[in-house]
């Protein structure tokens, strides 16, 4: 059974925690998407942010 991670990190101890993002379909999360053209770099900063909050 699974847990939640507040029940796994003990934040007393540590700062700090590898976060690990996963896109599905060949969807990008940052930068050029050289299949479609498209460019993503604008959620750069935002996941930036949410890392940091």
């Amino acid at each position: 059974m699974t847990s939640p991670r507040r029940n796994l990190i003990d934040t007393a101890s540590t700062r700090y925690y590898h976060c690990v993002a996963r896109c599905v379909r060949r969807a990008w999360l940052c930068g050029q998407d050289h299949l479609s053209g498209n460019n993503y770099e604008h959620r750069r900063q935002w996941v930036i942010d949410r890392l940091q909050l």
